[in-house]
C-alpha cells in the first residue's frame, strides 16, 4: 500500500513539476527569441538608419562668380604682341572696338559675351589689383544685364573662349575689331600677320 500511495503521490507532483519546468524552459525560450529577433531589428536598423557613408569631401573651391571675388590685371611680354595685359591666371585680356571708352561702353552681349566672357569686376569696395598697370586706368562698366565688368583706360575687357592656356593670343585681330589689350589700354600691335584674323567679330 505504501508503495502504491507514494506512486500516486509522486506521479501527479512530478507531472506538474515537469509541466512547470516545460512552462518555464519555453517562456525562457520565447524570451530568447525575443530577444534576438529585437537585437537583429535594432542592428537591421542601425546599419540602414544610422550615419550613411562618408562620402567625398566637398570641393574647398566654390566656382568663380562675377562681382564676388578680388580681380588681378597684370602685364607679360608676348614674343609677337609685345607687353599686354592678363588676368590673375595668365589668360589674354582683350578690347572690342565696337565697344566704347568715352564713355566706358560694353556692347558684347548674348553669344557674344558667350565667346568673348567678360572680364568680371570685383565686389564694391574692393580694389583691382594691378601689376604693372597704372591703377588710376583702371575702372568698372555697368553691363547690360546689370553685372560689372573692368574696364582699361575706359575700354571694357574681356577674355577669349578658344584661348585655352594662359599666354594664348588667338583673339588678337579677330575680325578686324577685337585686339589684346596694352597697359595703356590700346590696341596690343602684332610684328606681323596675326593669328587670329578668323573667327567671329561680333
Amino acid at each position: 500500500m505504501r508503495n502504491i500511495r507514494r506512486t500516486r503521490t509522486e506521479g501527479p507532483t512530478g507531472s506538474v513539476r515537469g509541466t512547470g519546468r516545460l512552462a518555464v524552459l519555453a517562456a525562457a525560450g520565447l524570451a530568447a527569441a525575443a530577444l534576438v529577433a529585437g537585437c537583429g531589428s535594432s542592428g537591421s536598423s542601425g546599419s540602414s538608419g544610422g550615419s550613411p557613408p562618408a562620402g567625398p569631401p566637398a570641393s574647398s573651391s566654390a566656382p568663380a562668380v562675377p562681382g564676388t571675388s578680388a580681380a588681378t590685371l597684370r602685364t607679360t611680354n608676348d614674343a609677337r604682341l609685345g607687353t599686354v595685359v592678363t588676368d590673375s591666371a595668365g589668360f589674354t585680356l582683350y578690347r572690342f572696338d565696337k565697344d566704347s571708352a568715352t564713355p566706358p561702353t560694353a556692347t558684347c552681349n548674348g553669344d557674344c559675351a558667350a565667346l568673348w566672357p567678360p572680364a568680371a569686376a570685383p565686389a564694391t569696395g574692393t580694389a583691382v589689383t594691378v601689376n604693372g598697370i597704372d591703377a588710376k586706368l583702371v575702372g568698372t562698366v555697368t553691363r547690360a544685364d546689370g553685372s560689372k565688368q573692368l574696364t582699361l583706360g575706359g575700354w571694357p575687357l574681356y577674355r577669349y573662349a578658344p584661348d585655352h592656356n594662359p599666354g594664348d593670343t588667338k583673339g588678337q585681330g579677330v575680325q578686324g575689331v577685337w585686339f589684346a589689350v596694352t597697359p595703356a589700354g590700346d590696341r596690343a600691335a602684332a610684328s606681323s600677320g596675326g593669328s587670329g584674323s578668323g573667327g567671329s567679330g561680333y
